[in-house]
């Protein structure tokens, strides 16, 4: 798309106050227990309630009657209380061995959960045959719950990425289902480049299929050969947030190499450019051609120089914070921030052709961090409006935050 829209490259040094990290007497480390007050880089303040704590925090989702499930990456599958706290294990998850960025990774509560019971969780699988082959699955189970804990019965894998590759890295695998009812997967790339431009592999893609694992053939590589049919999109490095915003339209927030994280609006059979193309450079110093150097690639909403490690993405909905319904927000795993991100439309083509007068497309900019010195995993809206966060690595906290005085 010869209409470059990278409409925010947010770099060091740059006079956009708002990519700046927060300066000393905007950063708050919470208390263990007792409510905070955390002041943003534009000056909002929040109130932040530290709920739970957990090792290793990977993932979390709202059940209908406002308890809640947290995965850690060890494995373990918490069920939680309407406080926020924990009340006890689910039995019978996928075992795991953690190593790297592997282990229990994310799970979604299907939305017809309060009658069917459904629910779609992705971890990381070794090969049966080689112990340093691994590559993320997802299951479809339905759960019992109990008032202390439950059970995931009947899990039957529905999807697996291919091929199992070494290392243990980029893997991606968050979920997400659409208002059509189709599932949709972020699968890394595996730090191997070159798969997210293969497509005899599913790997560095935004994966579609249905909810039984079977692949709609309405697709736009269906009919290419197995791995082609499943794809939604490609040219993906690390895709660590899937969500969908109030109109409908999907997104995805990924990790770049040396530079260059990338919130991107996922367009159907769009090639998003990794690793021909980036907002960064490799992480040997080689460097990496723009995504304006060439215009039949895909260009992010916004990317981050300094990275901000993105993990987690949601669009927000509610009242408690009306102002920001619209907004999109992220977990920062090294910039240890909650990313606000607001949108503005203009008249743009994504196919690199002149906009038709009627022809708009949404455009990003970061509106404020919030800091207390902790890693970002996850974020989501609860029940009643406010924002929970998880905070990463062992003795991470379920925070809540909520408007401050």
């Amino acid at each position: 798309m010869s209409s470059f829209r990278v409409r925010a490259l947010l770099v060091g040094g740059s006079a956009i106050a708002i990519a700046a990290c927060a300066s000393a007497q905007n950063q708050t480390v919470l208390a263990d227990a007792e409510p905070m007050s955390v002041k943003g880089t534009q000056g909002t303040v929040l109130t932040a309630e530290p709920l739970e704590t957990f090792d290793g925090a990977w993932a979390m989702a709202f059940l209908p009657d406002g308890r809640a499930l947290v995965t850690e990456q060890d494995g373990d599958l918490w069920l939680l209380d309407k406080t926020g706290a924990k009340a006890g294990k689910i039995s019978n998850v996928p075992t795991v061995t953690p190593r790297g960025q592997g282990g229990l990774g994310d799970i979604i509560v299907h939305p017809d959960f309060a009658s069917n019971g459904i629910v779609f969780i992705s971890y990381v699988e070794r090969d049966a045959e080689n112990d340093e082959l691994s590559g993320a699955a997802v299951e479809r189970a339905k759960l019992m719950l109990t008032e202390d804990g439950g059970s995931l019965l009947e899990r039957d894998i529905i999807w697996r990425q291919s091929p199992k590759v070494k290392g243990n890295g980029h893997y991606g695998h968050r979920l997400v289902i659409g208002v059509d009812g189709h599932l949709f997967i972020t699968s890394g790339e595996r730090q191997k480049f070159t798969p997210a431009q293969n497509m005899a592999m599913n790997l560095g893609k935004v994966i579609r299929i249905n909810q039984d694992g079977s692949v709609p053939e309405d697709n736009p590589f269906y009919g290419n050969g197995a791995a082609a049919d499943q794809v939604w999109s490609l040219g993906h490095r690390n895709p660590l947030g899937i969500a969908f915003d109030g109109d409908g339209q999907l997104w995805a927030v990924e990790m770049g190499p040396k530079g260059g994280d990338e919130l991107n609006l996922i367009v159907r059979s769009e090639n998003y450019g990794y690793p021909h193309v980036s907002e960064g450079d490799h992480y040997s110093g080689k460097s990496i051609a723009s995504h304006e150097s060439n215009p039949i690639y895909e260009n992010p909403a916004i990317a981050w120089n300094p990275v901000i490690s993105p993990a987690g993405l949601i669009f927000y909905n509610g009242e408690m914070f009306a102002d920001w319904q619209g907004n999109a927000f992220i977990g920062g795993l090294s910039s240890k921030a909650l990313i606000r991100v607001s949108f503005e439309t203009e008249k743009t083509d994504n196919l690199g052709q002149p906009p038709k007068p009627s022809q708009t497309e949404p455009v990003a900019s970061e509106a404020e961090r919030y800091e207390w010195g902790k890693r970002i995993r996850e974020v989501e809206q609860g029940p009643d409006g406010a924002l929970y966060v998880l905070e990463d690595e062992d003795g991470g906290r379920l925070v809540r935050l909520t408007p401050g005085a």
